[in-house]
């Protein structure tokens, strides 16, 4: 991604690649008992996943409005509101999940969890929805990639997979396999096949111009490299076989 110089939304992908590393740590923390559920800090650990997790949803979205080229890419401005977004996103899910966790004597706690349920789950699958969405009618009325479309396609099939077997077939795996794996397991490969398809698909979608592909003689300007064609993103249109350029 780095390298990528004139590739659209190339600084705000790479924000999207640290959060989800964020979220392999905390789930790290969280699924393989390093803070076990009967401490006081499981329900602060879980309450960070559920953030984190969040943060990488609304972050993924917003790469996905990017390429419609409704504001520049990769400036000052775009990493403002995109963090910002995240970050308000993260705190509502983390303290609406934490306040559900704990008895603390407030509308929410551990016996009213419709909330939380509603916010981390049911909002976030309709953010992922319009992203899919989006993505879909990018593809097929502007690009006409039939290879980003599959990518696209191949990215909600493994991560619907997942769901399912996580949370509707933990229990049957994790019996016929004498409690050596569950659905976990399964959810989580599903998870990292969704992220390969989601790089994968902004590969497809984005052309490098190769007069600044010049790997061996990058200068880091800020902490995301520079963007050498100021601001401005390649999208690649599969029929046209050429770069079109979206200011």
């Amino acid at each position: 991604m780095r390298v990528k110089y004139t590739a659209i939304g190339r600084a705000e992908m790479l924000n999207f690649m640290y959060l989800l590393i964020g979220l392999i740590v905390s789930s790290l923390i969280v699924d393989c008992g390093v803070s076990p559920p009967s401490s006081s800090t499981y329900p602060y650990f879980v309450s960070l996943q559920i953030g984190v997790s969040s943060g990488v949803v609304v972050c993924l979205l917003y790469n996905g409005l990017l390429c419609f080229q409704f504001w520049e890419d990769g400036t000052r401005k775009s990493l403002l509101i995109l963090r910002s977004i995240v970050l308000g996103w993260f705190a509502i899910n983390f303290v609406i999940s934490l306040v559900s966790f704990q008895d603390w004597g407030t509308a929410l706690d551990y016996r009213k969890t419709t909330t939380v349920f509603v916010v981390s789950y049911v909002l976030n699958a309709v953010l992922l929805a319009v992203y899919v969405v989006s993505q879909l009618i990018l593809v097929i009325f502007a690009l006409k990639s039939v290879w980003a479309l599959g990518a696209i396609l191949l990215g909600g099939f493994f991560f619907i997979a997942g769901q399912i077997l996580m949370y509707v077939f933990s229990m049957d795996i994790c019996e016929g396999s004498s409690h050596y794996i569950d659905g976990l397991f399964f959810g989580s490969l599903c998870n990292v096949f969704t992220v390969m398809m989601i790089y994968k698909y902004w590969d497809m979608i984005t052309d490098d111009d190769l007069e600044f592909s010049v790997a061996n003689v990058e200068q880091v300007v800020n902490e995301f490299g520079p963007n050498n064609n100021g601001g401005v993103g390649v999208l690649y249109d599969d029929e046209k076989r050429s770069s079109s350029m979206f200011y």
